[in-house]
């Protein structure tokens, strides 16, 4: 075999490997913030704190999740979360809450962050789910904390699942911004509710 030959083998090799490793580009995706408030709500004086919003270490990694039955969970290799779910999901509870108007400041919680009462929370799911339907579900924890007793007022799990109107990334991305502005609403106002019982 002439070297020719085989340099012409060997480079046709190399290009079909590279070929082969080429990869599909990857989509990212994001949630719509909360609208924003029309009402002319004067604030309470109370200033919340949001820490975070864990969650399960499968979500961690960003990609969108979806289940299968009741045990099989895997995700899309291609379609990714532009942030970590938990993040993204915290940054949209403050604006849920800050679009009330009816809080003198709402904030990160840090460590030398000071406030009347920390918001946290954990992010069980966050996921498509597949069976005779396609849908949504997302499992939220949610908790108040008083923070001059350091103690626990109000502890919620708030679940809903919502329908995706057809078995594509883009439209599950919708279902579940849809399915999260719902979640974080109904946490808002059971919020709200109870610190103005508190008042």
């Amino acid at each position: 075999m002439s070297l020719r030959f085989s340099s012409c083998l060997t480079l046709a090799a190399v290009l079909f490997l590279e070929g082969c490793a080429a990869t599909r580009p990857i989509h990212y995706y994001t949630v719509e913030p909360a609208p924003q408030a029309t009402n002319q709500t004067v604030p309470s004086g109370i200033t919340l704190l949001v820490g975070d919003i864990p969650t399960p270490e499968a979500m961690q990694d960003g990609r969108i999740r979806y289940r299968i039955g009741s045990n099989e969970t895997a995700a899309y290799e291609y379609h990714r979360w532009g942030e970590r779910p938990g993040l993204m999901v915290r940054n949209s509870l403050i604006r849920a809450l800050r679009n009330t108007g009816k809080y003198e400041r709402v904030v990160e919680a840090t460590s030398s962050g000071t406030g009347d009462y920390l918001v946290r929370g954990k992010l069980n799911e966050f996921d498509e789910v597949d069976g005779a339907s396609i849908q949504t579900r997302i499992s939220l924890q949610i908790e108040l904390v008083d923070r001059k007793t350091n103690r626990s007022i109000w502890d919620r799990v708030i679940e809903r699942e919502e329908p995706v109107n057809s078995k594509t990334v883009p439209e599950v991305v919708q279902s579940l911004d849809r399915n999260l502005q719902h979640v974080l609403a109904d946490a808002v106002v059971q919020i709200d509710q109870l610190l103005a019982s508190r008042r």
